[in-house]
Parts: C-alpha cells; structure tokens; sequence
C-alpha cells in the first residue's frame, strides 16, 4: 500500500491511524466504484469525532494506491 502527499498530510491534520486506513480497505462497511477509483467508508467507534472515515484508493498493476482520506463528515451517510 502507497499512500500519497496528500494523504500523508491528512494523516497528520486528521489525526488518522494507518491500520484504520487498511481496515477501512479490507473491511469497509460500503464500498462503491468510481471509474478507477474504489471508495471505501467505514465507522470506526470512539475516532474521528464519531465520523466514517473515507479513502480513496485505485490499484495500479498490483499495488494498492490511496489517493486520499478523511473522516466524512457528512450527517447523512448509507
């Protein structure tokens, strides 16, 4: 897994755990296609101030790399 500038930074402005971005990879609780793009939300109880968090990642040959995350912070999400 690569994680790009971006996501290194909002790792850093968010707050976010690695492990929860791969958690949130392997066992998100939607999933949804965007062209290349996957989108992955998953609610991690007691973090990010009660919001999902959402990455963003594409896989090129076989590497899996993470575009972009951040807790969602949306009132409404499926």
């Amino acid at each position: 897994m690569r994680l790009s500038r971006h996501v290194r930074s909002n790792i850093k402005l968010y707050d976010i755990n690695e492990d929860d971005i791969r958690k949130t990879i392997e066992v998100p609780d939607i999933i949804e296609k965007e062209g290349v793009k996957t989108i992955a939300i998953r609610k991690f109880e007691g973090k990010y101030s009660g919001y999902p968090l959402k990455v963003v990642y594409e896989k090129i040959e076989e590497e899996l790399v993470v575009i972009t995350t951040y807790p969602l912070k949306k009132k409404l999400w499926r």
